[in-house]
């Protein structure tokens, strides 16, 4: 039986032994469609083990004992700063306090500090980390027809004239159909991409966090055929050219990476030449769009946890709250 002096000795191997049973689970109140209570996964247990040491981290450094944190400790915790930006946004701080209600919950802790701690956040600041964006169907076309244009092949000096254009095309092509995370597509590796199409003509991508954010999380999504066939080409002309390394999208012929805000200034662009508000264009919009899409053909949040990379199903099921705004232009 756990007890607060157990969690206090050893707040760790405390967390690992609840976080698999069904008294964590209770305290999540989440259940399965047929009513049975809802473990976290093994993949979903590891990110909640993540976030738990890094408080218990934290709380080891300021000499404070699991069991006698007080609220005001955890809003210090989740406000600290790091060159002046905070560590966690409000949406992420939030998930750390209810990972934490949830313990001190299972171990009787009245009253519940971090359930204090959840009432002394700014909402309305949660609440602006948390809008999102969609494009409707008519918008997502006007992209893709804004999308860099292919150099007319008179004009071209040599074969590969314009190749930088023929791969931002593909990349936002693929940030849009896959629901990548800019950092994701940035770092994509040539064999993280299938060898062989799917059923339906498409390529389906492994996406691990080599070369990618630490927030990024392995998983396997498909990117439907349209999406496949610029990128095939793309990777086509990219063996042509010869180009080293094993970025899928290099920044210059030696392979190198690009940078983020290369692909940010891109994707501005086409937004710009569709006609688009600027205000919040970007990789979040493209793959709000996605998850948008994948609700309405039917996923439910495990699933786009699954192919967006998420890493709790409260994630996905944010999307489905927050994220599914449309554009007030239309």
């Amino acid at each position: 039986m756990h007890t607060s002096t157990t969690w206090d000795a050893d707040p760790v191997k405390s967390f690992k032994e609840f976080v698999s049973t069904t008294a964590f689970a209770e305290t999540g109140r989440r259940q399965r469609a047929d009513g049975t209570l809802r473990i976290p996964s093994a993949a979903s247990a590891k990110i909640y083990l993540f976030m738990f040491n890094n408080v218990t981290g934290w709380l080891q450094e300021q000499g404070l004992a699991f069991s006698k944190v007080r609220h005001t400790d955890l809003l210090r915790f989740i406000e600290r700063t790091v060159k002046g930006k905070r560590v966690l946004n409000s949406k992420i701080a939030y998930r750390y306090l209810r990972l934490l209600e949830r313990c001190y919950e299972h171990l009787g802790v009245t009253p519940n500090p971090a359930q204090l701690a959840i009432l002394g956040i700014d909402r309305a600041h949660m609440a602006k980390d948390e809008a999102g964006r969609t494009l409707s169907e008519d918008q997502l076309e006007r992209f893709f027809a804004a999308l860099p244009a292919e150099a007319p092949r008179r004009r071209r000096s040599t074969p590969f004239d314009g190749w930088k254009r023929r791969r931002d095309r593909a990349m936002q092509v693929v940030i849009a159909l896959a629901g990548l995370r800019v950092s994701e597509a940035v770092g994509l590796l040539l064999d993280e991409v299938g060898k062989q199409a799917t059923i339906d003509g498409g390529i389906e991508l492994t996406i691990t966090p080599s070369e990618k954010h630490d927030t990024s999380h392995e998983h396997t999504v498909a990117l439907p055929r349209e999406g496949a066939d610029e990128l095939r080409a793309w990777m086509d002309e990219r063996e042509a050219m010869a180009i080293p390394g094993d970025f899928v999208f290099p920044a210059n012929l030696t392979g190198a990476r690009m940078t983020r805000k290369t692909v940010y200034m891109q994707m501005r662009a086409t937004f710009e030449r569709a006609g688009m508000d600027l205000s919040r264009s970007g990789g979040r919009t493209l793959r709000n769009t996605f998850a948008k899409r994948q609700l309405d053909q039917g996923a439910d949040p495990d699933e786009l946890k699954d192919v967006l990379g998420l890493a709790l199903e409260r994630s996905a099921a944010d999307y489905k709250l927050t994220r599914v705004k449309p554009d007030p232009e239309q």
